[in-house]
């Protein structure tokens, strides 16, 4: 790796501080419920289902829907096809709101995932991108 991409990466983890209590505890339902519910449109391969979770910049930035689904399938493959997906405590990265998951994908190699979470003008809460992180210490 660069020392470019080992610095973003040590300044991702070190950034990643748990929210505050009450808010944690407002949001972490939300943010977990839509996820969730975004992984399971994934297993049942609902593209549209899983498109609708994105947030409208990510659904701009992708157009279609098969664009998404391919990016997806392509980059996030541990994402779409887990083997282990747990929840962790909702935290903040670079002052944005994030659920991490620790995630087995289905080549054995363990990665947490932060979802960045973005709040719409009715309230609710959508999925404004992924970032994977290698754990090496815990694959399977």
């Amino acid at each position: 790796m660069t020392r470019r991409l080992v610095g973003l990466l040590v300044l991702v983890w070190f950034a990643a501080l748990p929210v505050g209590t009450a808010r944690a505890d407002d949001a972490s339902d939300a943010f977990r419920s839509v996820v969730a519910a975004q992984a399971e449109a994934f297993r049942r391969d609902d593209w549209p289902a899983a498109f609708s979770y994105a947030s409208p910049g990510i659904q701009a930035q992708f157009g279609t829907i098969e664009r998404f689904r391919d990016m997806v399938l392509g980059a996030y493959t541990a994402v779409a096809r887990p083997r282990v997906f747990e929840f962790e405590a909702a935290t903040t990265v670079n002052g944005r709101p994030t659920q991490p998951v620790f995630i087995v994908g289905p080549d054995g190699i363990a990665q947490r995932a932060l979802y960045f979470m973005q709040r719409q003008p009715d309230g609710s809460w959508k999925i404004d991108g992924c970032m994977l992180l290698p754990l090496a210490d815990r694959t399977t």
